[in-house]
């Protein structure tokens, strides 16, 4: 069973994830970014690279703002999320669940990652 009938939710989640990553990288950092998506039995893996040193940070967006959420939806929308700096900028990176897999069988967090 594919994932738009088991879990379409899931399949919004990671197009809107898709696109704030990307968003961001050609916003924050000023750069072209590369996506790449891989999935195995347990995950879907969404990674963008960009070139900014700058890790992502979610942060308070007033009332009035038009921007400064994106973060906070892919933390809302992705079961974990990742950010961390490369040789020559960062990658944040997004996992869904894969219909059918239980919460133990995606990797631990580790200290960096967020949830």
């Amino acid at each position: 069973m594919g994932w738009s009938t088991a879990a379409p939710q899931t399949v919004d989640a990671v197009l809107l994830t898709v696109s704030e990553l990307v968003t961001n990288a050609h916003r924050h950092a000023h750069s072209s970014a590369q996506l790449v998506m891989t999935c195995d039995d347990h995950c879907l893996h969404v990674s963008v690279h960009d070139k900014s040193g700058d890790l992502p940070v979610p942060r308070e967006a007033g009332t009035e703002s038009l921007g400064g959420r994106g973060m906070f939806l892919v933390d809302a929308m992705a079961d974990t999320w990742e950010a961390h700096p490369c040789p020559h900028g960062k990658s944040v990176s997004a996992c869904f669940r894969a219909p059918g897999a239980k919460a133990h069988e995606v990797d631990a967090p580790a200290p960096s990652r967020h949830q």
